[in-house]
Formats: C-alpha cells, structure tokens, sequence
C-alpha cells in the first residue's frame, strides 16, 4: 500500500480535473444548445462514463488517502486508522468481471495486428441506405449513396468487432468476412482493430475505483484520436468542421489509413499493458 497525504493528493485531483475539463468543455458547450458533433460527442453517446464521472480522481487500488478526501463517502472505499482506500471486498464483489476483462485484454494483445480493414464498418453501416436511414443524417455522404455502396462492393470487409458489426445494414452482414457475436468477442478481437483500442477507455472505467484516473483519462485520449481517424475515413463529408477526409477507395488513402492505424496499435499495446498490470496487481490477484 501506498501513502499520499493530503497535500499530494490534492494536487493529483485537481490536475486530473483540469485536463478533463479542457477535454469535455466543448462537448458540455455543445450540449447545452443542443449542438451535436459527430466526432467529440461520440464518446459521451457511445460509452456510458458521463463527464462528472470523468472527472472524479481516484488514486487506483493499492492507495491509501491520508486526511479528509471525499472518497470516504464514495461507493468501492472505506476507511480505516491509517486513511481512506479502495476497498478489498468491493473488488472482490467484481471478481468475475475483473477476470474476464482480463482474460479480453491478454486474448487481444496475444494475436498480431491486423491493419487491412480501412474502416469499411463505417461503410456498412449505410450500406444500401437512402436518404433519412444514415445514422449521421446532418452530413453528407463524400460518395453519395450509389457511390458507398459501390465501395462497400468492390471490398472485402473484415470486421472483427461485434460492436460495430451490429450496426452494419442488414445487406452488409452477409459481406463480412467473419460473422462476430458477443460469444466470440474473446476469440475475435485483435490488437489492431480501432474499436478495440477505444473499447480500453471501457474497460478502464468499468475497472473503477481500481484503475488510477491518470490511466483512465489516457485511454479516453486516445479513443478520442482513433474517432476521429474512424470519421475521417468513414463514407461522410465532415470537412465542414475541419476534418479532412482519407479517402480508403483510393491507393494512397488505404495507405495513410493502415499507417495510422498500426501508430494507434502500438500506443493501445502500452495502455492494454497497463490495464493488465492493474489488475495483476498482488492486491488484486490475492483475492
């Protein structure tokens, strides 16, 4: 166990929410006005951690807080002669799910890379559509719709996520390559794969209070860069807000999309590392 007394531990708090408030402002902004964005929103929409929860500093299992912190009220700690942390028999309560997103995360990280989808979810996902059944109504298809669905035909989708398989069009399914269900997530998901490697600021949070919040607001960082590579190289035009398109049709824009997807490979292999060591953590594994 380790001590942080109350000056440090302040400190620590407050930088955290300093950077989370620099990230969500916009989005916060936005919501206030009924704005939307389909890049910055997409994290808040998607995954279910709200900003305050963001937010809100924990110091990871394995961390006693000396003098008054809030966490002495919050659910998962408790408090003893020596100061207030995270508490033994709340992650015990979570065992099964701490195992299993283990087992996840060391199946992924087990299988090489691949980069050879270029965002063709995106495609399928409005696959054979028409105008008013795309799930980015507000901005346009780059391509039109005759010209998505020429892509999507003359590609062979390889989507190993079923998370994004399960928003494909019912025309687009048959087209993949591999047909993933929640069964099979352990057997499918690889270490290249975009959702995979945003899917780790999930598992980050849903490993709360355990995972420091420094590691959670890193995975956050990153999912936020891979969304945005998601919709620069989806079927939609969003240059209007500053994104310029990776055309995947093209030769030269499979190749900037591979290229960007092995750099976020190797960015989520430290992070995948990261989550596992907390929970390979001795006070973790000894429950």
């Amino acid at each position: 166990m380790r001590y942080l007394d109350e000056r440090e531990w302040r400190r620590r708090a407050e930088s955290h929410e300093r950077r989370v408030d620099a990230l969500v402002g916009p989005h916060l902004a936005r919501r206030g006005t009924g704005r939307k964005h389909p890049v910055e929103d997409f994290l808040f929409t998607y995954y279910s951690f709200r900003p305050a929860h963001l937010r809100r500093w924990h110091p990871g299992a394995g961390v006693v807080l000396g003098g008054d912190p809030p966490h002495a009220s919050w659910r998962g700690y408790y408090r003893s002669a020596h100061g207030v942390a995270v508490d033994a028999s709340f992650i015990e309560s979570r065992a099964s799910t701490v195992s299993w997103v283990r087992d996840l995360l060391a199946a992924t990280a087990s299988r090489p890379a691949f980069t050879g989808c270029f965002g063709l979810h995106e495609w399928a996902m409005v696959y054979r559509t028409r105008p008013g059944d795309v799930r980015h109504e507000a901005w346009p298809l780059r391509l039109g719709h005759d010209g998505t669905d020429d892509v999507v035909e003359s590609h062979q989708i390889r989507c190993s996520h079923f998370d994004a398989f399960r928003f494909f069009t019912d025309d687009a399914r048959p087209r993949n390559a591999v047909q993933p269900r929640r069964d099979r997530q352990m057997a499918l998901e690889q270490p290249g794969c975009l959702h995979a490697n945003m899917d780790l600021y999930k598992w980050a949070y849903k490993l709360s209070p355990l995972t420091p919040s420094e590691l959670v607001v890193d995975a956050f960082e990153l999912a936020r860069e891979i969304r945005e590579l998601d919709m620069r190289a989806s079927p939609y035009d969003l240059a209007d807000l500053g994104y310029e398109p990776i055309a995947i049709e093209t030769r030269e824009g499979k190749a900037q999309y591979a290229a960007a997807q092995r750099a976020f490979a190797d960015r989520a292999a430290d992070l995948r590392a990261r989550l596992i060591g907390v929970i390979d953590a001795p006070m973790i594994i000894g429950l």
